[in-house]
């Protein structure tokens, strides 16, 4: 299979668009409108230019007995080259079988659009998604179950998309997925790349060819990640982020309820207001049996608060009782989670603050508070396999 592009329909960089993203999409990272070539017989979707993508990549359409469209598409009709049989679009559930050996299924999706389910001759299964779309029915069992050996969809658009495939089982650890109609969303290159590992996918430039079923070195996905931020600096977005396209993530949050606090009822709505529905919640700081039971993805938001709990359950802010007892208690709790974090089976992501940069507090307590904190979140990072650093919405990979 060769994708002649792996753009979003208006490319990338947009005509005439002025962001940071579009500026910085030169060379590999430009990409024309998302097309597959599968086997030379079957093109997934027509776009402007098609036949001269092909003959970059060392192919020609001459041989194309189908070609099928996934989205409507905007602007002026795009020109069918000569030779090439007249663009169409499967109806929902019906199958088309090729004289070539290939059947094409048509998948419902819940937007404009259609996915195409194509099965080769050699039995090799691969799904490819319209742009904005997720297949729609999965959840009431009318979706396959097999797995397919390569997916290609609008990974940073649909994030929930893939975390439905995961749940009915037709994404599984040996799935190849491939990131397509890529737009301005993300700034291209190395921070595009980070985020769809974090996903289980990656990008290609235009004009790859994939062979379907080939096992391909994609970086797996951290069992533990440790995300670090100051306020506001975008940490719990990224910490999301990571686990938006896996499916029963389970959030933990730590902050529990403040009565009469409308800036703290502020917060917490927000941070509902951004989860997938298909998330549950808990808020608990009993995070030990948690980390040892066996289950879906843990979100952990956050440590800090943890550990404002923990020094409440201390006695850690009374300098008496801190000295009498007080900071072996504390220490003790921070060994056990430590240690659970380390034995834990489960895909892991904890957010935590990042104090120790600022001004130094004017209390004693305050200070204890920042020291704690830093010590919690250096022992935690040493047990994941990877760390970042959020900086103004940014992230830096410390670690992984």
């Amino acid at each position: 299979m060769t994708l002649l592009g792996t753009g979003a329909p208006a490319g990338l960089p947009r005509p005439d668009c002025p962001c940071a993203a579009c500026a910085t999409a030169l060379g590999a990272d430009a990409r024309a409108a998302t097309a597959l070539l599968v086997d030379g017989t079957l093109l997934l979707d027509l776009t402007p230019g098609a036949a001269f993508a092909a003959a970059r990549a060392g192919h020609s359409l001459g041989g194309v007995r189908q070609v099928l469209l996934s989205h409507p598409h905007d602007g002026p009709a795009v020109e069918v080259p000569a030779g090439l049989p007249q663009p169409g679009r499967v109806p929902d559930g019906r199958e088309l079988a090729l004289l070539t050996g290939h059947r094409v299924r048509a998948v419902a999706m819940d937007a404009p659009g259609t996915g195409y389910a194509v099965t080769g001759p050699d039995g090799r299964r691969l799904l490819y998604l319209p742009p904005g779309g997720a297949p729609a029915g999965l959840e009431n069992g009318h979706g396959a179950t097999q797995t397919y050996d390569m997916v290609l969809a609008d990974v940073v658009g649909r994030p929930d998309g893939l975390a439905k495939l995961r749940a009915v089982g037709a994404v599984g650890p040996t799935t190849d997925v491939v990131a397509v109609h890529l737009d301005h969303d993300v700034p291209p290159g190395r921070e595009l790349r980070r985020r769809l590992a974090a996903d289980g996918a990656r990008a290609v430039a235009d004009g790859t060819t994939l062979i379907v079923g080939v096992y391909e070195d994609v970086p797996d996905v951290p069992r533990r990640t440790l995300v670090l931020g100051g306020a506001r600096s975008g940490k719990s977005v990224e910490a999301e982020r990571r686990l938006e396209s896996f499916p029963d993530v389970l959030y933990v949050a730590t902050g529990g309820t403040r009565g009469g606090d409308t800036e703290w009822a502020s917060r917490v709505s927000a941070h509902r207001e951004r989860r997938p529905g298909s998330w549950r919640t808990v808020e608990t700081c009993d995070l030990v049996p948690l980390l040892k039971d066996d289950g879906p993805p843990l979100l952990v938001d956050c440590l800090s608060l943890w550990l404002t709990d923990a020094m409440d359950a201390a006695g850690a802010w009374d300098d008496a009782v801190w000295a009498d007892g007080g900071e072996r208690a504390l220490r003790a709790r921070v060994r056990e989670l430590v240690a659970a974090v380390r034995a834990s089976g489960r895909t892991v992501v904890a957010v935590s603050n990042e104090v120790g940069s600022g001004i130094v507090p004017a209390t004693a307590s305050g200070r204890r508070y920042r020291d704690e904190l830093g010590r919690l979140n250096a022992a935690v990072a040493a047990e994941c396999e990877q760390v970042v650093l959020v900086v103004a919405g940014q992230a830096l990979v410390l670690r992984g």
